[in-house]
């Protein structure tokens, strides 16, 4: 993955990461809060040999020392020394258990061992810090028989006694919740980077137009108004007016030697805009002085008269059955320019109706009075009518819904298409989130319009 798409992945789950320090930090406080407080007093310990008459026996000496230091470190962390401890504070303890409380260390090259001692008091732990250096003198002693001149070769001497200590030890709390902060920050930055190479939605116009076969002709943002009224209106200065406005400049350019005229618009799966697309791009068509007819040929699930407030008993069904005339069942919207044909009755069988050589009839019937014809198709993947509708267009679009629709399913759409003869016109990338990477760099040059000052007639000084 490439850096620029692990901060797309990041900006995308951003949550993921700020979860994550959050819990991190608050178990690594509970954990440490929840913990028994333990004190450290620290023991250092000199050991020296009896002084020298000559330069060479004090080299030999201090030598001697030298190779003591780490044997004694070992024997002063283990049972013996803490069972004299023991009898000599008369503390209810097993000598294994204070022997894990007593670490001794060597300096290397020096003559030193640095004693430490941890307990829950702080007091206790300086008086079992003080014993061990009474204690371990003695132990020496007796390990280290005297010489001829009745002193021991190795003296054990406390270099510096142990104090109370004033504070805990461990646990430190701020420590572990920064720790653990960062630890849940990089896990949730995992998780994000790990969900984005796990998506396998289509969120890249590229991905999208490589896997259809067709170029993106648009993306339209996600807009909360149109969930509610799905046409946006014609004077609206809107992000996503103007991307529909975008896609009309786009979808008239396609090839200007034999531009398409019947043109289907559907999609993979349900609700991944492609009537809303109808609708408005139509919409966007009119409003370039261009005669357009919607025909609702999703009969299952028809939506584009309710969408513009039509009315939807009587429509292409009828027609296609013999039962209407065109002219009888074809409906104006605003001022006569858009014409729309509403599904009719649910027919027993839409597949057969809509591949029929009646459907090819009156879509050619169309052709004659109008620019465009915008067909709304059924969803691709889930029936089989739009497949045998297909054949009888110039084209189709499909409607992908960012974050939503599959590579596998929007690859399948296309291969069906592919397998009936059908041409791909372009790909419309929809209800992209404002916050995308692709609503970003595609609508850069939103807020392009009229002086603000000047639209209720007043210019501000």
């Amino acid at each position: 993955m490439e850096i620029r798409e692990g901060l797309a992945a990041l900006r995308a789950a951003w949550w993921l990461p700020l979860i994550g320090l959050l819990l991190g930090g608050g178990a690594a406080a509970a954990i440490s809060l929840l913990q028994t407080p333990l004190y450290t007093s620290q023991l250092q310990l000199f050991v020296s040999t009896p002084t020298s008459a000559s330069t060479a026996e004090a080299f030999q000496g201090n030598q001697l020392s030298q190779q003591r230091v780490t044997s004694y470190a070992r024997l002063l962390s283990g049972e013996e020394v803490a069972g004299r401890v023991i009898d000599r504070l008369d503390l209810n303890l097993a000598p294994s258990a204070l022997a894990g409380r007593i670490t001794a260390t060597a300096g290397q090259d020096t003559v030193l061992i640095d004693v430490t001692v941890t307990d829950a008091s702080a007091e206790r732990a300086q008086r079992i810090a003080a014993a061990v250096g009474g204690e371990f003198s003695a132990f020496v002693s007796e390990l280290e028989p005297a010489g001829a001149t009745g002193e021991p070769p190795v003296r054990i001497t406390v270099a510096d006694a142990p104090d109370v200590p004033s504070a805990p030890s461990s646990p430190q709390t701020a420590r572990n919740t920064a720790l653990g902060s960062l630890i849940g920050l990089l896990v949730g930055a995992g998780l994000a980077i790990l969900r984005a190479r796990l998506d396998r939605s289509v969120k890249d116009q590229e991905v999208a137009g490589e896997i259809a076969g067709a170029p993106v002709i648009g993306v339209v943002l996600r807009d909360e108004a149109l969930v509610q009224r799905h046409a946006i209106e014609r004077s609206s200065t809107s992000r996503t007016a103007e991307d529909y406005r975008q896609l009309r400049n786009n979808l008239q350019f396609l090839n200007v030697d034999e531009p398409p005229k019947v043109i289907m618009i559907s999609s993979a799966l349900p609700a991944e805009g492609k009537t809303t697309a109808v609708v408005n791009l139509a919409l966007a068509l009119v409003d370039a002085d261009r005669r357009v007819t919607i025909v609702e040929a999703d009969l299952r699930r028809p939506k584009v008269t309710r969408y513009l407030g039509l009315v939807g008993g009587v429509g292409l069904t009828n027609v296609l059955s013999g039962s209407a005339d065109l002219a009888d069942v074809v409906q104006s919207h605003g001022d006569g320019h858009l014409g729309v044909i509403a599904a009719g009755p649910t027919p027993p069988n839409p597949g057969e109706l809509l591949a029929s050589s009646h459907m090819a009839e009156l879509l050619d019937k169309l052709r004659g009075t109008n620019d465009f014809i915008l067909v709304d198709a059924p969803p691709l993947l889930p029936v089989a009518d739009s497949s045998g509708l297909a054949v009888h267009t110039d084209g189709v679009l499909l409607s992908v819904r960012y974050g939503a629709t599959t590579r596998d399913q929007l690859q399948q759409a296309a291969a069906t298409l592919q397998r009936v003869g059908a041409k791909t016109l372009g790909v419309i990338l929809n209800i992209v989130p404002p916050k995308a990477e692709v609503a970003t760099a595609y609508g850069y040059g939103y807020g392009y319009e009229a002086n603000p000052a000047q639209k209720g007639g007043k210019r501000r000084a």
